[in-house]
């Protein structure tokens, strides 16, 4: 089962940027729960064998202020996916240090070495102001101006800067079937 945590704070986000994330488990016949970051408890973390973070839209950064939320993360050894803020919040569990950098639109992003079933150049989705980098993990992905793929270099913890959930769906199936 994959635990779905949500970032969005209205329901306009929710219907933007988790449930296509939603219909493509759902579309793949893969199980899971998704639950809110500030209503998450430990059974659903538990019960999990992946978990993915959402990301969410250019000004709904709430869960940066409430960053404690997710120091579980720490501890955790189940397979982890952020998107977009979803990364943020993994790069700064680990130190990281957050960037200001906006990109909207599509992109095109090298991955200098295999990532989820991707590698060479790929045309992805953007919506973020912010970007993060944090030593604790390895550079898979670079655009122009940022860093658009991670992965923890002990972890099984991966992150992408871009929305995979809008292009590149295959990177969501890929992640479910690690």
């Amino acid at each position: 089962m994959i635990a779905l945590i949500k970032t969005p704070n209205n329901k306009l986000h929710d219907l933007e940027f988790v449930k296509p994330i939603e219909d493509i488990l759902k579309k793949n016949n893969v199980n899971f729960k998704s639950a809110h970051y500030t209503k998450l408890n430990k059974k659903l973390i538990k019960k999990a064998d992946k978990i993915i973070i959402s990301g969410t839209s250019l000004k709904d950064n709430n869960f940066l202020t409430y960053i404690n939320n997710f120091n579980w993360i720490k501890e955790c050894e189940k397979p982890i996916l952020g998107i977009c803020g979803g990364m943020h919040i993994l790069g700064l569990i680990f130190n990281g240090e957050m960037k200001k950098y906006q990109e909207i639109g599509l992109t095109e992003v090298i991955f200098k070495n295999d990532f989820l079933g991707f590698h060479g150049r790929h045309l992805v989705y953007e919506l973020h102001n912010l970007n993060v980098e944090s030593k604790e993990f390895k550079t898979y992905a670079v655009s122009k101006h940022c860093i658009q793929a991670i992965k923890h270099k002990k972890k099984p913890f991966y992150g992408v800067q871009f929305h995979p959930e809008v292009r590149n769906k295959n990177l969501l199936v890929n992640f479910t079937n690690l």
